[in-house]
């Protein structure tokens, strides 16, 4: 089903590509003034529309940051020379007006403000031009009403600024919502798997245990028959913590206390516990907390949820490597962050992470990773993961302050 709309927008898309070239090559060869003298300006002409056309037509194959900033730069190009090739055309000011538009068909920050710039930078040096040096022999139009156009150009930026910011306001919003869709999806799904399996597996992996404990404490049977029932056992209770993890997420225990909670004592008791963890890996850990930083959880989830998190962060990070934690209030929320310099991750697998039985660990059930996102939410906290492919991950935590 995605391949089939996928394909609709591309046809959709080369349908309308193919309408804009179509006029393109319309404004080259109909009623053209410059099209009987063949002269230089007119190659431009030819040479841009070509250049623009090959771009267009590219771009869902080269769908880059880069490919997109030279659709703009071309674009821009192609319209300023127009303007200058074609002074009795009215509307070419018009068009000057709306090229950052073409930046917000791509939803890229970077881009439209980059437009906005150069556009801005291009129409100075044109009314300059046309001010100093034409002095309004051809742009008369222009020459008369300085001011006028002046301000409706600046008007028309500031129309297409409010557009793109109000625009690019509701999209994050639609995302941000997607993901705490995605995120609710992950736990309703954990929770149905939980009560449909913990009571049909917990209940004959304790009589087993039960009969693998009495076998181990029989003295009828030697010490190597002995430590076969004390691995199965030492196996069979990894099973169970599995479980539990399960059912920590299925019915988390909303009836714990909350507390006002001084997060730099919190992190300080957690770092300390886990820094044996980290010389086991040759790594340690460094602390920095800003100014006065309390939430209200409880005690001993806001550590499983930390603890958690910097354990991660140890057994990603190469040896000799340290990771940093650091807590500081911003804005009505303290914001916990833990930087480790491992791997990293690519966007995909960060959008997989919460997911049952995801994880990048061999031995990962990705539960726990799960039940953090649980705490976080329980209260009114969220969880990111900022991470590039070889560079490290940054872990985002944040809590209401108090």
């Amino acid at each position: 089903m995605k391949e089939i709309k996928l394909h609709m927008n591309h046809k959709l898309y080369y349908a309308f590509i193919f309408i804009i070239i179509a006029l393109m090559i319309m404004g080259l060869l109909v009623d053209n003034p410059l099209l009987s003298k063949g002269n230089l300006g007119y190659i431009v002409h030819c040479g841009l529309v070509f250049i623009l056309s090959v771009c267009i037509l590219l771009y869902p194959k080269k769908e880059t940051h880069v490919f997109r900033l030279i659709i703009i730069t071309v674009a821009s190009a192609y319209f300023y020379t127009m303007f200058f090739l074609y002074p009795d055309n009215g509307s070419g000011i018009i068009f000057l007006c709306f090229i950052p538009a073409i930046s917000i068909l791509f939803f890229d920050t970077k881009l439209f403000y980059f437009s906005l710039l150069l556009n801005s930078i291009s129409i100075i040096f044109t009314f300059s031009y046309i001010i100093f040096f034409e002095q309004g022999i051809v742009y008369t139009h222009i020459q008369n009403d300085i001011l006028g156009n002046a301000f409706n150009f600046i008007g028309s930026q500031v129309i297409l600024y409010l557009i793109f910011y109000f625009s690019s306001v509701r999209i994050q919003k639609q995302r941000t919502y997607y993901e705490q869709l995605q995120q609710s999806e992950r736990l309703k799904l954990t929770g149905q798997l939980a009560a449909a399996v913990a009571h049909e597996i917990r209940n004959p992996l304790t009589v087993v245990k039960g009969f693998l404990q009495l076998y181990e404490k029989s003295s009828h049977l030697n010490s190597d028959i002995k430590k076969h029932f004390t691995l199965m056992i030492d196996e069979i209770n990894t099973a169970e913590h599995v479980i539990s993890q399960f059912l920590t997420v299925a019915k988390p225990d909303r009836k714990n206390k909350t507390e006002t909670l001084d997060v730099k004592a919190a992190l300080q008791s957690v770092t300390d516990l886990l820094n044996s963890y980290g010389s086991l890996h040759d790594n340690w850990i460094e602390l920095h907390v800003e100014g006065n930083c309390t939430i209200s959880v409880n005690i001993i989830e806001f550590k499983q949820l930390i603890i958690n998190i910097i354990k991660n962060a140890i057994e990603v990070s190469n040896e000799g490597d340290s990771v940093r934690v650091e807590a500081k209030s911003e804005k009505g929320f303290v914001v916990i962050k833990v930087i480790d310099g491992g791997c990293g991750m690519t966007e995909a697998e960060v959008q997989s992470l919460g997911t049952p039985f995801y994880s990048l660990k061999n031995k990962g059930t990705g539960l726990g990773l799960m039940i953090c996102y649980n705490i976080a939410q329980k209260y009114n906290g969220t969880i990111e993961f900022d991470s590039t492919k070889g560079k490290g991950t940054t872990v985002i935590i944040k809590f209401p302050a108090v």
